[in-house]
């Protein structure tokens, strides 16, 4: 079993005080990068508090749907998917390298997540980008799945998420937004799934949404049980 693991957040989106959320006790911060949520502004702001607080740094590109948070599926080739992704990541490395940081990690963000890990030629190219411009990078997805198969194939470390307030189906895919109950608000349930999937050693990083309403209160409960059993946290190495 993991001793140590990464509590990760999206932040940037508009959601409330980023900064403080950054402080609170998560490891890494996922940025949006201006498609879903955010802007300049925003993504200068938080690579400034990533900085202070120690926590790495993140990107976490979307389909370019501000509209519908980027929650809905597009139709989108390959190639153009792969040009959007590659001009978000350069667009946050401007503000990264005014912080003196670099961009440990890729996170792709709502609907992109779900659909690329079930179309190859969509993880591939989201890939293919990372690769020109942060190839250093980690990419976070699901444990199982087309993302983690195509970063074995083209040589990119890859971290398993797990995921402290959305719910799972039987099959250990997450339960869609569009159905009741889809978002965990119970301290009680986040606990017991925080652990679950830590002393499962099948994730490396739990993620809480920074959008969500009960976020700060489940972070810091499942922060707690999670050190409790004897779990540290840091980014992954």
């Amino acid at each position: 079993m993991l001793t140590s693991i990464d509590l990760n957040a999206d932040v940037g989106e508009g959601a409330g005080d980023d900064e403080s959320f950054i402080s609170s006790g998560i490891t890494s911060a996922n940025v949006s990068c201006g498609a879903h949520a955010g802007d300049d502004t925003t993504m200068l702001k938080s690579c400034a508090a990533v900085r202070r607080h120690g926590v790495a740094l993140g990107a976490h590109p979307s389909y370019e749907d501000r509209e519908h948070f980027g929650r809905r599926t597009l139709a989108v080739t390959p190639e153009a998917l792969r040009a959007s992704v590659n001009a978000q990541l350069q667009r946050l490395m401007k503000p990264a390298a005014e912080a003196g940081l670099k961009i440990a990690h890729v996170k792709p963000h709502g609907a992109l997540y779900h659909n690329g890990n079930e179309a190859p030629e969509l993880a591939e190219a989201f890939i293919a980008a990372m690769q020109r411009v942060v190839p250093e990078a980690r990419l976070f997805g699901p444990p199982e799945g087309a993302w983690r198969e195509a970063a074995r194939q083209q040589g990119v470390r890859f971290v398993a998420e797990g995921f402290i307030d959305r719910r799972y189906r039987p099959d250990g895919t997450l339960v869609p937004r569009t159905e009741p109950d889809a978002v965990i608000t119970s301290e009680e349930e986040a606990i017991w799934q925080s652990l679950a999937l830590a002393r499962s050693g099948r994730v490396q990083t739990l993620c809480v949404h920074g959008d969500g309403v009960e976020s700060w209160r489940l972070l810091a409960a499942a922060r707690r049980a999670l050190g409790a059993e004897g779990f540290s946290f840091s980014s992954p190495l």
